[in-house]
């Protein structure tokens, strides 16, 4: 019998993900002027105010306020009437030095025996059912949201639209596991006053919503996902009626929030640590992402068709605990899943410090990362501009998303003798 599964995203100007996106901007300033800092920043945003707290251990001054204010007004936060803005928000800083206690356990005399950053567990997922390995359920919600904002700052067929947002989507799958249909969608977005006349305010958005954004998402997938955007979707948008008060202003938002928003909207597995706001050194961050990059690696390779790879770390200690491997029955490979978890620590190195070297880590790669999650999206080599009023201007080349590159495929292939 065929089952439904669901998977949401949320805007870049969900509150939450507005205090993901300053937490990596500092983090990105960082490391921009110096590689090696350790910075954990977390993020409040509400009604007109900004509070920034942390620890930082770092050679680089930066000015955070600025730096918090400028992401601000990129989101799109720009007007007074939002009663959040870029330009007249307060901005605390409540940043400090980073506790000697945790240092002592992460820096060592040589960078190959770096500890982990602190102890936990992170999981790494992948499936077939996109191109990029990605469930698709989460991937056409972020697809919905990528677009509604570009639409926004278009400001031509829907000029309505304010920064705040959220999508959801549920998928029909078969018994063998495979999508068959889009069973709904789930719209809310922010919007301009209409003023009093709030059914042709509603009926509008959802006409556009329906008629501009699903025709504009829909033609970014393969012939066969669109086959899938049937005539029977059931579509919520906007379904609590008027939403105008939206953003810091209608909610709180909190670094770390939307943890299954950055990573596989519910499939596969989450150890609770977020990503936003922390340095590599940290394995929360570094590890899941090296656990994708192994995941993904595997089933392009063939091993199988969906893979959960789970690590696990004690603070101040180098070496993994250990690598679990789950194939949910699969396995193209003639091996149980203690046996692949086997090969795949033999092939990869999942020391902290490897890590960061394997994926480019030490790169101010991390702003990017904050919306519409961190996994599944393309790399790409690009320079990217630094200005600090106290550090300089600083151009730097880096490679973004390192760990979504199948450069491992030949190698996983070879061990498995595929």
């Amino acid at each position: 019998m065929s089952y439904l599964f669901t998977s949401e995203s949320v805007s870049e100007g969900h509150p939450d993900k507005i205090a993901d996106q300053i937490s990596d901007a500092l983090i990105d300033h960082f490391l921009a002027y110096d590689a090696d800092s350790k910075v954990a920043c977390e993020t409040l945003v509400t009604t007109g105010q900004v509070v920034l707290a942390g620890e930082v251990k770092s050679k680089a001054y930066l000015d955070v306020q600025q730096i918090a204010r400028d992401t601000i007004n990129k989101i799109g936060y720009t007007k007074g009437e939002y009663q959040f803005d870029g330009n007249s928000c307060g901005v605390l800083s409540a940043i400090h030095e980073q506790s000697q206690d945790i240092n002592q356990g992460v820096d060592r005399a040589s960078k190959e025996e770096q500890g982990a950053g602190d102890q936990g567990m992170m999981f790494g997922y992948a499936t077939n059912e996109t191109e990029n390995y990605m469930p698709l359920a989460l991937e056409i919600s972020h697809r919905l949201l990528k677009e509604l904002a570009a639409l926004r700052r278009e400001l031509t067929d829907i000029p309505y639209l304010r920064p705040d947002a959220k999508a959801q989507v549920t998928l029909q799958y078969s018994d063998d596991n495979k999508p068959e249909r889009i069973e709904a969608i789930v719209v809310s977005t922010q919007h301009d006053d209409f003023g009093p006349d709030d059914e042709s305010m509603l009926a509008k958005i959802k006409a556009d919503i329906i008629n501009i954004l699903i025709p504009r998402v829909k033609a970014t997938f393969s012939q066969e996902v669109q086959a899938l955007f049937g005539d029977d979707i059931k579509f919520h948008i906007n379904p609590t009626g008027k939403f105008v008060i939206g953003g810091p202003h209608g909610d709180a938002g909190l670094t770390g929030r939307k943890i299954i928003v950055d990573t596989y909207g519910g499939k596969g597995a989450h150890g609770g640590g977020a990503f936003s706001g922390k340095d590599p050194s940290k394995v929360d961050r570094s590890a899941a992402y090296a656990t994708r990059h192994i995941a993904k690696n595997l089933v392009a390779a063939g091993v199988a068709t969906e893979i959960l790879v789970q690590v696990s770390y004690a603070i101040g200690v180098v070496e993994p605990m250990g690598i679990f491997v789950n194939t949910y029955g699969t396995s193209k490979v003639d091996l149980t899943d203690g046996q692949i978890a086997e090969i795949v620590t033999s092939i990869f190195d999942m020391r902290p410090f490897a890590i960061e070297t394997r994926l480019k880590l030490r790169n101010p790669i991390y702003t990017e990362t904050a919306a519409y999650g961190h996994m599944g999206r393309a790399p790409e080599v690009k320079t990217v501009v630094f200005e600090s009023p106290y550090e300089g201007r600083k151009e730097i080349e880096v490679e973004t998303f390192t760990w979504e590159k199948l450069d491992y495929v030949e190698k996983v292939k070879a061990a498995f003798k595929l």
